[in-house]
């Protein structure tokens, strides 16, 4: 109780500076724009700093990511009232949701609430769920049925996270997975997957910000070094099997295993509509309509990125627009939902149409969530984030190269963390370490992979992610709980990956590193599980 007497009197400490002081600061009124005192300094991470800490202490995220934004326009306008209202909703509420890239993924996401709806309705989840209960029959087995379906949708990590949040529910609530873990095992195959896998729109972001066109070449390279995703994956697919929790997620997990209780108490989706366990669906009636959203996304992307006119299948994905991509797939998929529901006689036209805006509803947590955080990256990004941090990695690059690739990797978590965003990351990073190594060196290709792994540690992390908030909606568990829970396992796997990174910049062999990083996981995972042991005894 004191320690959070303590956080919460920090905090508040550096709210009532940012208030008071701030304006001393802001000098003669001179905004970020005119480039005044705030912009490109360590002020321009305030914002996000204070709504992620106002997030995890008081567990309510609207209100938080909002004071965050308000923080954001205060410091853009140097404290006046007309700058800071217009920079907050103009420039950020509205700029974000008239960007065409943010609205694609917005559609996206109603459009996939209402096919989970019609899945719903039409019996299809009950239906998978019966035959989940007689062909999984543990609760490992269901969290590695997750795992397994998150590895094999690797080409967009928004896409991973809804459909398999959407398929695994009714598996993982039959053997009484808490929905923060399941939560957990979306979030943790969903970037730390698509950052090593070459046909992604991962990828494509990564290489876009290679100048020389050997973008996906060098990515390549680089997973064998990306010890973060990799070792995540080890570390979840270990605790599963080692049946080894820690943290708050130990609390939620034995709720569920012995009580039933799959939330703790909080369950912002309550209003969603529940599967009906009728036993008019048919294990197709779910399996069709995913693996038919699955083939026109991939079409959808590869549209986007020139296929059909003439460009070969990985420069296609190379070039594709995510959010085209699942906008037009997504759409199509719900066309053929409906007509295929219609025809199996299971639900009605009238009925069908009443399950959208069922699903935009059960959406909206989501959307809001998603708005405030692209709002706040747009705050950071005005007061100059970026070339803050460009600064402070260009002025001690030369000073430890061998140990850049930790540093990077550190600086990497902080970005991503702070501002809710990988590939904002890694556009800031890459042509960084790029600028400092040649492609021919190999400590390059580790300084390259640690950019993206400390990218994707830090969006794992962060509460204002974008794929964090997916997870939670894919689980439709609360978002705080779901951050909560997954940090410290996050923190572990980092903290592995950070000793890997560690003799990495002296030993940059992928042969050697790779088994190591991998063998220090394991060791870790046995001593958690020793010491797990001990406190249970």
């Amino acid at each position: 109780m004191k320690k959070s007497n303590v956080v919460k009197g920090v905090l508040l400490t550096v709210i009532l500076v940012a208030a008071f002081v701030g304006p001393l600061l802001a000098g003669d009124g001179v905004t970020a724009a005119e480039g005044g005192g705030f912009y490109g300094t360590i002020w321009a991470l305030l914002p996000p700093v204070i709504a992620i800490g106002l997030a995890l202490i008081t567990k309510e995220v609207y209100s938080s990511l909002f004071v965050g934004i308000l923080m954001g326009g205060l410091l853009y306008s140097a404290y006046s009232f007309e700058g800071t209202v217009l920079h907050v909703f103009q420039d950020g509420i509205v700029g974000v949701l008239s960007d065409g890239y943010n609205i694609g993924i917005l559609v996206f996401l109603v459009i996939l609430g209402a096919m989970v709806s019609l899945m719903n309705k039409a019996g299809g989840s009950a239906a998978f769920g019966r035959w989940a209960a007689q062909h999984i029959k543990s609760r490992v087995g269901a969290q590695l049925a997750t795992v397994a379906l998150g590895v094999l949708i690797f080409i967009d990590d928004y896409f991973n996270c809804l459909t398999v949040g959407s398929v695994m529910r009714p598996v993982t609530d039959k053997h009484r997975v808490s929905r923060v873990k399941l939560a957990y095992l979306i979030d943790a195959t969903a970037a730390p997957v698509c950052i090593i896998a070459p046909i992604s729109s991962w990828a494509a972001a990564v290489a876009s910000y290679v100048e020389d066109g050997n973008g996906l070449t060098l990515f390549i390279r680089a997973i064998p070094f990306n010890f973060y995703a990799i070792l995540t994956i080890v570390m979840m697919i270990g605790m599963v099997v080692m049946k080894v929790e820690f943290g708050p997620m130990t609390k939620f997990e034995e709720k569920a295993k012995f009580n039933g209780d799959l939330f703790n108490g909080r369950n912002p989706y309550a209003g969603a509509a529940a599967a009906k366990d009728e036993k008019k669906g048919i294990v197709l009636d779910l399996v069709l309509p995913i693996a038919v959203l699955i083939f026109c996304c991939v079409i959808g992307m590869i549209y986007s990125g020139g296929f059909f006119e003439g460009a070969s299948f990985v420069e296609a994905f190379s070039n594709s627009d995510a959010s085209v991509g699942l906008m037009l797939g997504s759409v199509f998929a719900l066309a053929f939902t409906v007509v295929y529901y219609c025809l199996r006689k299971t639900m009605t036209f009238r009925e069908t149409m009443d399950c959208i805006p069922e699903g935009f509803r059960a959406m909206v947590p989501a959307i809001l969530i998603l708005t405030f955080a692209w709002s706040l990256k747009a705050m950071t990004d005005s007061l100059g984030a970026g070339e803050f941090v460009a600064d402070v990695v260009k002025s001690s690059a030369g000073a430890f190269q061998a140990f850049l690739p930790a540093v990077v990797f550190l600086i990497g978590c902080f970005l991503a963390f702070a501002t809710g965003t990988s590939w904002g990351t890694f556009g800031i990073l890459i042509p960084i370490t790029l600028s400092v190594f040649p492609l021919t060196d190999p400590l390059g290709v580790v300084c390259v992979s640690a950019c993206m792994a400390g990218a994707v540690c830090g969006d794992h992390c962060s509460p204002i992610s974008d794929t964090t908030i997916m997870a939670s909606a894919g689980a439709q568990c609360d978002h705080v709980d779901h951050v909560s829970t997954q940090l410290p396992y996050a923190v572990v796997a980092a903290a592995v990956s950070f000793a890997a990174y560690l003799i990495a910049g002296f030993v940059p062999n992928a042969l050697i590193m790779l088994p190591v990083a991998i063998l220090l996981m394991v060791a870790t995972l046995f001593g958690i599980r020793m010491t797990q042991g001990k406190k249970q005894k």
